[in-house]
């Protein structure tokens, strides 16, 4: 029996049919490309006998060619090798086919803003994930609030009392959009619904009221700390404390061993965590926060695999971690598989998509090319990690500092003991990661604000391998940038992120090619470079309509030699 459960497929690999045609099309336009940068050179070798508009014009051609060359090579990249992956859940309640065989979960949820990211937004994220198909006991859920806002650790109580409601409601119905939020706004609610739904309905919709009245006050009105928990967890926000400058606040919202459903089943764990900040002290940004989670989920329940989430991301499918659990138990992937990414999709584009707003090349195209060759790079959201590999490589583990803090150490107390929260709390502090390795060598890496792509790129240099997972049915949906200042303000974070890259000691031309090998190398690399994209696009745009006026060539005629 056992030898028939470790023969069955929990995956399948196809390779693209098109990559010989591809491999010879690179070639041709290679060739092209070559002709085309002669020209522009052999130009600029005549050019003292020219004018001086001739000269600059030749020159900014030149350099230009070169760019988009450099830059289409480092895309070919993608397209050396790419390779579809289909997991296989069917299979895997052959390999797992009790609760306690599958390897515990804890889900990174992170917001940083309550006005700009709505708590009623992170509590249909929460939900979504609470309601997996996955064991309870082996489910975990952290919330990280940058933003220090009761508001939010509010709008996480009363998603806790509303999932007593909603996640029976989702297992006995067998419902598959298990956001509320989207559940009640799609046909498939409308066409089935019926007193349950309706009164659950009813009470979501009572909640949300709730959560936005409590947003436009700004705080917790007291009705609702009529509990002495609930009072003592909102009264940790006062005057004296800023949202640059705070203590640590780690609080529980449900325990699977304490808090039950309707259904008289678990409820999954629940924690809200916001970090100390200081004005003095860096705090990262999303890379130090999720640094946070690390530490404080590795002393409350340590689970093997770790899932990072935007908090306007939710859960699409609730097999999803059956889907991550094909490739992590595999054991010919499982001894360097660092990350199983899933794709960005987003949710209210239209089937045409005028504007491009859905970044197929980046989250869809691209991560199939990497496929067949080390993975996709790490998009900051979506990706299931194995907990290892935050803490060296494969082969050269990194002890931390202390042994509660190890991928390996055995969480023996409940998450509620005083003695686990008081270490919760004391590795959120603000200055625990002073002379430690926290964000060079552990831990997501600090040194870029693209904090995803430069973590991602760091692991792969370390011998960790990744996969990029699609399947039919998305797994996770996003909210897309709905102003121009919001898309503006994340291009421009990504620009400079990439730069600080490029310009580093850990630039993907030099730091990549010895530890990636050259193809890996230079996908990074296309998206290292992206931010000079700019320059040839200009050239093109305003010199040939110069260049014309004065009967200038920029490309080569039929009868050049």
């Amino acid at each position: 029996m056992k030898s028939t459960k470790s023969k069955l497929l929990l995956h399948s690999s196809t390779p693209l049919r098109r990559r010989p045609f591809n491999r010879l099309f690179a070639l041709i336009y290679a060739a092209a490309i070559s002709v085309l940068l002669y020209h522009h050179a052999g130009t600029l070798l005549r050019s003292p006998t020219s004018t001086v508009l001739s000269f600059f014009t030749s020159l900014s051609f030149l350099i230009s060619d070169l760019i988009l060359a450099f830059m289409w090579v480092n895309s070919q990249a993608f397209r050396m090798n790419p390779i579809a992956t289909k997991p296989l859940p069917e299979n895997l309640l052959e390999v797992l086919n009790r609760p306690e065989d599958f390897p515990a979960l804890d889900v990174f949820i992170c917001t940083a803003d309550p006005q700009k990211e709505p708590p009623a937004t992170v509590e249909a994220t929460v939900l979504s994930v609470m309601a997996y198909d996955y064991p309870v006991e082996k489910l975990s859920v952290y919330v990280s609030d940058d933003g220090w806002s009761e508001v939010t650790l509010f709008a996480l109580m009363e998603a806790v009392e509303f999932g007593k409601v909603w996640l029976p409601f989702c297992k006995t119905n067998r419902v598959i959009e298990r956001c509320p939020e989207a559940y009640f706004g799609s046909e498939f609610a409308v066409r089935n619904c019926n007193s349950e739904a309706e009164k659950i309905k009813e009470i979501y919709e009572d909640m949300k009221t709730r959560i936005e009245n409590a947003v436009e006050r700004g705080y917790i009105a007291d009705e609702y700390k009529s509990s002495m928990q609930k009072a003592k967890a909102f009264g940790k926000w006062t005057k004296d404390f800023t949202i640059r400058d705070h203590p640590a606040v780690v609080q529980v919202i449900s325990q699977n061993s304490e808090d039950k459903d309707d259904a008289g089943c678990s409820l999954p764990n629940l924690i809200y965590v916001s970090r100390q900040k200081s004005r003095t002290i860096p705090h990262h940004f999303k890379a130090g926060a999720l640094n946070v989670l690390l530490r404080v989920s590795a002393v409350m329940t340590n689970s093997p695999i770790i899932l990072t989430l935007d908090c306007d991301m939710i859960s699409n499918d609730p097999s999803t971690p059956h889907k991550m659990l094909c490739f992590f138990i595999d054991n010919s992937l499982k001894a360097n598989l660092g990350y199983v990414q899933f794709p960005v999709c987003f949710d209210g584009l239209n089937k045409a998509d005028i504007y491009a707003s859905e970044l197929r090349r980046m989250f869809h195209i691209n991560p199939m090319g990497l496929n067949g060759l080390l993975g996709p790079d790490y998009f900051g959201t979506g990706a299931f990690f194995n907990r290892r590999a935050f803490y060296g490589g494969p082969l050269s583990m990194i002890e931390p500092e202390v042994p509660q803090l190890s991928p390996d150490f055995v969480v023996k107390k409940p998450i509620n003991d005083q003695a686990i929260l008081d270490l919760a709390r004391h590795v959120a502090s603000c200055d625990y990661e002073n002379q430690s390795k926290w964000g060079s060598e552990i831990g997501l890496r600090y040194g870029s604000l693209v904090e995803d792509y430069y973590t991602g790129y760091r692991l792969h240099c370390e011998g960790w391998s990744s996969i990029f997972c699609s399947p039919n049915r998305p797994a996770f949906l996003a909210d897309m940038p709905i102003s121009l200042h919001d898309l503006i303000t994340q291009m421009k974070r990504w620009s400079v992120g990439l730069l600080e890259v490029t310009l580093s000691k850990y630039s993907p031309l030099t730091f990549g090619m010895r530890f990636i090998g050259p193809l890996m190398a230079h996908c990074y690399s296309y998206y290292a470079f992206g931010p000079i994209w700019p320059f040839p696009i200009m050239v093109y745009a305003f010199l040939p309509q110069i260049t014309m006026l004065h009967n200038i060539s920029i490309f080569p005629k039929v009868s050049d030699p």
